[in-house]
C-alpha cells in the first residue's frame, strides 16, 4: 500500500505539471514539455519502487500531510508560499516560451544540459531521501518518530543536500522547456525555500540533540565554502 500512496501522489504531481505548463501555453504541441513530463513519469514512478524497497521510512516522510499540529506557524506560511511561489514561476515558464519571448532561445546544447542538470538534482532528492528518513515536506518536531541526527553521507557536507537537489532540478527544468527568463525568475521560489531553511534550522536546534553542534563542525547550508 505504501508504493501504490507513493505512485497515487508522484501521478498527481505529474497531473499539477501538466496543468501548470499547457493551460498558459494554450496548446498541447509543445514536445518539450511532453517529453519532460513523460520523463518525469517514469523516474517518479522508479523512484517511488526504489524507496518503497529500500528505504520505506523516507517514502512515508514524503507521504505526510502538509500541516502538523507541531509544525511552527512560520512554516506553516513558509510552505503555503514556496507552493504558490513555485506554481507560479512553473506557469511563467510557457508563458514566456508561447507568448511574451522575453530572451532568445537557448541553444540545444544548452537544453540539454538543463536536462541532464535537472535529472542530477532529482538523482541527488532521492539519495538524500535514502539517507535521510526524517526529510518531511514540512518542519516540525518528529520525537513521535525516533527523530535523530543524520549527519553522514551528503549531510556530512552541507546541511541542506536535499535543497541543493531541488534547486538543480529547478534551475534545469527551465532550460530544457527553453526559457532563459524562467532560470531569471527562479529567485521567487528560491526567498521562499531560503526562509524555510532558517525556520527548519531553528526548529531543529531547539528539538534535535546535537544540531547546534553539527551545524559547528558543517559550516555550510547549500555550497560548501559559499553558504
Amino acid at each position: 500500500m505504501l508504493m501504490v500512496r507513493g505512485l497515487i501522489g508522484g501521478l498527481f504531481q505529474v497531473a499539477l505539471f501538466a496543468a501548470l505548463l499547457l493551460i498558459p501555453a494554450g496548446t498541447w504541441h509543445w514536445p518539450r514539455a511532453i517529453q519532460f513530463l513523460v520523463a518525469y513519469s517514469v523516474v517518479m514512478s522508479v523512484s517511488v519502487v526504489t524507496l518503497a524497497r529500500v528505504a520505506p521510512a523516507s517514502l512515508e516522510a514524503r507521504l505526510q500531510p502538509p500541516v502538523a499540529k507541531t509544525q511552527p506557524v512560520a512554516d506553516r506560511v513558509i510552505t503555503f508560499l514556496i507552493i504558490l511561489s513555485f506554481a507560479v514561476w512553473l506557469a511563467f515558464i510557457p508563458l514566456d516560451v508561447f507568448h511574451l519571448h522575453l530572451l532568445p532561445t537557448p541553444s540545444l546544447g544548452m537544453s540539454v544540459f538543463g536536462a541532464v542538470l535537472a535529472l542530477a538534482g532529482y538523482g541527488l532528492l532521492i539519495a538524500t531521501l535514502i539517507q535521510n528518513a526524517f526529510a518531511l515536506p514540512i518542519v516540525r518536531e518528529q520525537s513521535d518518530r525516533g527523530h535523530v541526527l543524520v549527519d553522514t553521507g551528503f549531510y556530512a557536507h552541507v546541511r541542506h543536500p536535499f535543497y541543493v537537489g531541488f534547486i538543480a532540478f529547478l534551475a534545469g527544468l527551465p532550460l530544457w522547456l527553453e526559457s532563459y527568463a524562467g532560470v531569471l525568475a527562479l529567485p521567487i521560489v528560491l526567498i521562499a525555500l531560503v526562509a524555510r531553511i532558517f525556520v527548519e534550522e531553528k526548529t531543529l536546534r531547539d528539538t534535535l540533540p546535537g544540531y547546534a553542534e553539527y551545524m559547528t563542525r558543517v559550516r555550510y547550508r547549500l555550497i560548501p565554502l559559499i553558504w
